[in-house]
């Protein structure tokens, strides 16, 4: 172990799935090789043909299962109704995903891209997470995977080689990028990281329904 990894860790989420031929894939890499991870579910995906079996396969392999959205269109601090879009985003999902929560409900915003501003939290959306206890997974490394399906791995290991505790953001979608899963890990594990199952505090903005710090970087102050 090199004394710029040593006592890296490393927290593995993915987003926008669960889809057939993609997600079972990524599943059968984090079995063979016993990495933890969450998964960060989208509802019309859920829906999908196959989609809860997959939901269910990961959480009886021991993954963490997250609510990201009812259709990841629509930031909540953009929207024209906020009320209305914590309905259709937040709400209408959370009843379906309610088999797979743990003792900590998780929730990850669409942020457009991944940029953390103001567009990702409304006020009607902080006293929803509040009111339903949720906890909301951030993150600080986001190596674009969708844009870049090869190159998306050294852009991962440099935010690990900068940072002792990395909470990376793939996406179990079809884009051909987590054919380069197996690559990612056998260099993590080169690098003797640590593979965490849980978040940092400085990803966690609000913890079980409370903020931990102010939230007007990432909340339209406007909405009612």
């Amino acid at each position: 172990m090199s004394a710029e990894t040593a006592g890296t860790k490393v927290t593995l989420t993915f987003d926008n799935g669960p889809t057939p031929g993609v997600t079972d894939a990524v599943l059968d890499v984090l079995a063979e090789r016993g990495v933890p991870a969450t998964f960060f579910v989208v509802g019309t995906q859920l829906r999908k043909p196959g989609g809860r079996e997959l939901v269910r396969r990961a959480r009886s392999e021991g993954h963490r299962i997250g609510h990201h959205t009812n259709t990841h269109s629509l930031q909540l601090g953009a929207a024209a109704d906020p009320e209305a879009a914590v309905q259709s985003e937040i709400a209408d999902l959370a009843a379906e995903l309610e088999e797979f929560d743990d003792a900590e409900k998780l929730f990850r915003p669409y942020a457009a891209g991944g940029v953390l501003d103001q567009r990702v939290f409304s006020r009607a959306a902080l006293r929803y997470l509040e009111a339903h206890a949720y906890t909301c997974v951030l993150w600080n490394s986001l190596p674009r995977d969708w844009e870049d399906p090869l190159g998306w791995v050294a852009a991962a290991l440099g935010d690990v080689d900068r940072q002792p505790w990395s909470v990376v953001v793939l996406h179990d979608a079809p884009t051909g990028a987590m054919a380069q899963l197996p690559r990612f890990l056998d260099e993590l594990a080169d690098r003797r990281v640590e593979m965490a199952a849980d978040y940092p505090a400085s990803c966690l903005p609000i913890r079980a329904g409370h903020a931990v710090g102010p939230l007007s970087h990432l909340t339209r102050e406007t909405a009612p």
